[in-house]
């Protein structure tokens, strides 16, 4: 009897002409009036039960006369109207049939951006613009596949995560640099504005995963952020020899904007890029309009090139000064580190890496620095075998930089083998009353009170 009533729902809904087309959205009502509202009730019905056992072809017709008659009737008339067309573009051999489909699916995206202020009012949680065109967007992308315009594609996904920003969904990182790798590879010119894209994304990919408190999200998120990277690292972009051919003929044109030259440089510390003339100059005019830790970091790592070590140490000092993120405090006392070093000012490069440290007690790259200026440096007395002993202090802070970051782990462990070769034996201590287990105190800038082993 259900079934005899089902199958009559049917023939009346199907039977009924589109006489009222939209009436709903001129007068006001969701459903229209008298015997349209009953037909517009039936079709929802109707195609509604066959959603639910995933009879998406007998769906279709009922559904599609709800899209068509009463466009504010439902939320579900879009979201069940896109799994209908997408279910039917898939289970399609015939590829003028699929197109058809895929312009239903795109028009159905339109008619509910066009009525959103309507549906938004029938639903607790609203929808956005933004993120139905990401959706658009994302299903125009899987079933164009290689055919897909890439132009139209790339303005529908930059125009939705401009919108959503870091409350874009996760799909929609990925998509931007999908299409947007795509353009690279048929529009060289487009070479800039990709690893703005990139920036862009990989930007709210990361805020969007530090805001996600529910693992499926934060799994998701970390998936579209290692995506989003692999595209960029894929593209062939992602080069300082690029960079400096994009970005050096425009900063002296931008040598005023403050915005280009910001971008300039952020791009260029992203991907270790420092070392680039463009670097330089960004870091320059940028510093002389309105100074900042990057800014003078960047003109620290200029004069250093240059080879005046004290201009950078001062740009490098205001850096430090100048930065407000304590790991940021810390790279950059590494680099300061690193040019003292370099000019085998030890007592400075060591006195600049334990400021790293005291900034980012983790920091294992500043350990093994000073371990190699203890190496590079071991003699402080005319007797060898203390001498020697230096090495036992470098090793202690490999061992230190092991325990408290695993990432600099293999380095320390390769240096910790190399210096322990150079360590005194058992004959080269027994003359000094000394044996393994005792303390020694290296003295001169080093300073330090080792055990032998």
């Amino acid at each position: 009897m259900k079934m005899k009533m089902f199958t009559m729902l049917c023939v009346l809904s199907f039977g009924a002409t589109a006489s009222f087309a939209q009436k709903g959205v001129e007068d006001g009502s969701r459903f229209g009036h008298g015997e349209d509202s009953v037909r517009c009730l039936q079709n929802i019905s109707i195609y509604s039960e066959y959603v639910k056992t995933d009879n998406f072809q007998d769906a279709y017709k009922p559904w599609k006369a709800v899209f068509t008659e009463a466009p504010v009737a439902q939320v579900s008339t879009y979201t069940n109207g896109a799994k209908i067309l997408r279910a039917l573009i898939a289970a399609s051999k015939d590829g003028a049939q699929q197109k058809a489909y895929l312009d239903e699916l795109m028009a159905v995206h339109d008619q509910r951006i066009k009525y959103l202020d309507q549906l938004n009012k029938l639903v607790k949680t609203p929808a956005t613009k933004g993120s139905i065109l990401g959706m658009k967007a994302h299903d125009y992308i899987v079933f164009s596949g290689a055919n897909a315009d890439v132009n139209k594609a790339y303005e529908m996904v930059k125009e939705a995560v401009d919108l959503e920003k870091a409350n874009s969904d996760y799909f929609m990182f990925q998509d931007l640099m999908d299409i947007s790798s795509r353009k690279l590879k048929v529009d060289n010119a487009h070479k800039e504005q990709f690893i703005q894209d990139y920036l862009t994304a990989s930007s709210y990919a990361d805020e969007a995963y530090k805001k996600a408190t529910k693992k499926r999200d934060q799994q998701l998120l970390k998936t579209a952020k290692d995506n989003v990277d692999a595209y960029f690292i894929n593209s062939g972009a992602a080069t300082c020899g690029n960079l400096q051919a994009i970005y050096g003929p425009k900063v002296e044109q931008n040598k005023t904007n403050l915005d280009y030259l910001k971008q300039v440089i952020t791009v260029m510390q992203l991907l270790k890029c420092t070392e680039e003339e463009a670097y330089f100059a960004a870091s320059e005019a940028a510093h002389a309009i309105e100074p900042t830790a990057a800014t003078a970091a960047g003109c620290g790592y200029m004069y250093f090139k240059k080879g005046d070590i004290d201009k950078s140490i001062t740009y490098f000092d205001e850096a430090i000064n100048l930065e407000q993120d304590v790991a940021k405090k810390a790279d950059y006392c590494y680099s300061a580190a690193m040019v003292m070093f370099s000019k085998k000012q030890l007592s400075k490069a060591k006195q600049y890496a334990n400021k790293a440290i005291s900034f980012k007690n983790d920091c294992g790259k500043a350990y093994i620095l000073i371990a190699q200026m203890y190496a590079s440096s071991p003699n402080w007395t005319d007797e060898p075998a203390l001498n020697k002993c230096t090495y036992f202090a470098a090793i202690d802070k490999l061992q230190r930089a092991k325990s408290v970051d695993p990432s600099v782990a293999e380095e320390a462990q390769k240096l910790i083998n190399t210096y322990s070769a150079h360590t005194p034996g058992d004959e080269d201590l027994f003359f000094l009353g000394l044996k393994k287990g005792n303390s020694v105190t290296i003295g001169g800038w080093i300073g330090e009170t080792t055990t032998i082993r």
